[in-house]
């Protein structure tokens, strides 16, 4: 294993610590915490924090965008994560100092460009530290790179709401800042050991002149269109599957659950079955269906469509004033989980052996412009909603299923587009 894996994964879970805990209590925080200049509450409505929530979202996955032309063109990976960590630290100081929109919008403006310019610099760099002796590893790193994600993640969605709730929003949004600098240092500590890879001005226009490049983008980008639905759905656990848990039944036991600790389950099942289907669900399907990676993403969009239908199924009750128990949301997030290992860890690893090598991180950007661009469909969505005359429109259980029949038609539209790529894959192999 390469040398410097430990320090990337240090500072994954210590970066994913800061911006899953900063973003766990947004919609919280704006609809209950926020403050105007003169000192008084100034909350938003539902609507228009899901719209917020999901813009924050989209501009950070439009951002690598910009990461990788800096990391390719210009800095190289290691000099654009460590400078765009700082402006990263910057935008956590904004939030923890002021309470009010202006403080709002500067900070998670900051933390936009520096968590989403960062993104495809660390996922690009980590199949960076691998060479033809150890490359056949380069999967399993992936499955752990993903794990440490998600460990950062799950900690930081039991802590961060809990501080919020008790010790103020200052506090709450201090914390991910603590832990933003320290994932900068452990990446600065890791510095000799890193396999450093310059950035290739000729090689990368050399390599979008060639028209075989291009069908390689085009391929993916009809893959990453599709796939932004998936991501339309799947960045929901953080806004309006949040708001329906505050008109839950969270008692369980003598606690009372936070409503934005119960995105901890996300993370939580991540550690769990990702290795459940590194070694044990893949390995069985591949001996019985002859499993790709185009098939295990298809999967995932099939999944992710029941895992929709039960909050929907639940909003329907609570639209009829029935109590219900946020136990009940535990399946969705089990099987949105299962859905997300399916698409996201194998879109991950799909795109970066598909890239020209000079331009790994401009393909992962590509990738990450598809979470972009489902959180603007949704944010569009609830903007819309808000705006509209007449009343509201889409509200309670319509509006679950509205996503949920969107990734059903999306499931079936990729069986035909993966058929095709596949066999354009065997077709280059060949």
């Amino acid at each position: 294993m390469p040398s410097g894996i430990p320090y990337i994964i240090g500072n994954e879970v210590a970066e994913r610590f800061s911006y899953y805990g900063m973003r766990a209590i947004l919609v919280i925080f704006m609809t209950q915490y926020l403050m105007s200049a003169s000192g008084q509450s100034d909350p938003m409505t539902e609507r228009e924090a899901q719209g917020y929530f999901h813009l924050f979202v989209a501009a950070v996955y439009l951002m690598p965008a910009f990461g990788a032309l800096l990391a390719d063109y210009f800095w190289g990976k290691y000099r654009t994560i460590i400078g765009l960590s700082l402006v990263y630290c910057l935008g956590h100081l904004s939030l923890a100092a002021n309470d009010t929109r202006l403080g709002l919008a500067l900070g998670l403006g900051l933390i936009a460009i520096g968590a989403g310019g960062i993104k495809p610099c660390v996922s690009a760099h980590v199949g960076d530290q691998f060479g033809p002796g150890n490359f056949h590893l380069l999967g399993k790193v992936f499955g752990w790179f993903y794990f440490a994600i998600n460990l950062g993640a799950f900690l930081a969605m039991l802590i961060v709401p809990w501080l919020l709730a008790h010790a103020g929003a200052s506090a709450a949004f201090a914390a991910p800042g603590v832990l933003m600098g320290l994932a900068t240092w452990v990446f600065w500590l890791g510095r000799r050991r890193f396999v450093k890879i310059p950035a290739a001005r000729t090689q990368l226009i050399n390599d979008l002149k060639d028209p075989a490049v291009w069908r390689v983008l085009g391929r993916l980008a009809a893959i990453y269109a599709l796939v932004a639905v998936f991501w339309a759905l799947f960045e929901q656990i953080g806004s309006s599957w949040v708001l329906q848990a505050e008109k839950m039944d969270r008692w369980v036991g003598n606690v009372e659950l936070l409503s934005s600790q119960i995105q901890a389950l996300n993370p939580l099942f991540i550690m769990l079955l990702t290795p459940c289907f590194s070694y044990g669900v893949y390995p069985f399907l591949s001996r019985r269906i002859g499993l790709t990676a185009l098939k295990k993403i298809l999967f995932g969009l099939f999944l992710a469509v029941f895992a929709f239908a039960i909050p929907a199924a639940i909003q329907m009750r609570l639209d009829q004033g029935i109590q219900v128990h946020i136990l009940w949301q535990l399946p969705a997030y089990l099987l949105m989980t299962a859905a997300e290992v399916m698409v996201s860890i194998t879109c991950l690893e799909y795109s970066y052996t598909q890239a020209p090598k000079s331009a790994k991180s401009v393909v992962m950007a590509a990738y990450f412009l598809s979470v972009s661009l489902g959180n603007l469909f949704t944010g569009a969505v609830n903007f819309l909603i808000g705006h509209a005359e007449g009343g509201m429109k889409l509200s309670g259980a319509s509006y679950f299923w509205f996503f949920t029949g969107l990734m059903l038609a999306t499931a079936l539209l990729f069986v035909p587009l993966s058929r095709a790529a596949e066999k354009k894959d065997s077709a280059h192999r060949a």
